[in-house]
This record gives structure tokens, sequence and C-alpha cells, in this order.
């Protein structure tokens, strides 16, 4: 598991039925292409969030695969409908295996 991920996301905690909303997603990672080299010489072990999904009760909403040039803290923001009171969990999926997780409820009002 790398050191300092912090997970972060910005949803609504209510919504109406079947409304559009607006997710805010960041994760703080120093992310490592591989390509570099370290201070002894040798290259720097790739270390990148390669994969980061969202889902609603179960349901995927989005799933995007990301590549060595990712930015460090990738950060995503996207639009999704709310159908009914539920869960959505966002899950960012590291190279060395780990992975990170967050959720949040909205409620319909």
């Amino acid at each position: 598991m790398a050191d300092g991920v912090k997970p972060r996301v910005k949803a609504p905690k209510q919504a109406a039925a079947g409304e559009v909303v607006t997710m805010k997603c960041l994760i703080s990672h120093n992310m490592e292409s591989g390509q570099r080299k370290g201070s002894d010489g040798n290259k720097i072990p790739r270390s990148i969030i390669n994969r980061f999904t969202c889902e609603f009760n179960g349901k995927m909403v989005i799933d995007v695969a990301m590549e060595p040039a990712i930015s460090t803290n990738p950060y995503f923001q996207f639009d999704a409908t709310v159908p009914e009171a539920g869960e959505f969990k966002f899950t960012w999926y590291d190279d060395d295996g780990s992975v990170y997780e967050d959720s949040k409820k909205v409620a319909i009002g």
C-alpha cells in the first residue's frame, strides 16, 4: 500500500428521484510511471492508480482505466443520475494490489 494515499469525494447528500448530480472525486497519490531513475541509478518501480470505478447500488456508473501518463493526484468529475435512494461506492485500484474505497449515501428528497 502506497504511503499518504487519501481518497476524497464530494457528492450530494440528497437529490430528487431521477436528478442528475455532479460527483467530484480526487485521490492523493504520488504516481510513479516506472520510467524515472532514483538516486541509486535504478528505475523507480511503477506505482499508479490504474483503475477508478463508481457504482450506485451495485450498478456500474463509470469505469476508467488509467495509464502511466496519468497525473499525480488524479481528479474526476462526472454526472450521475440518482434513480432512487442509495449509495455510491467509489473504488481506486493501485498497481501494487491496494484498493482504496469511499462511499456516499444519497437520500431522495
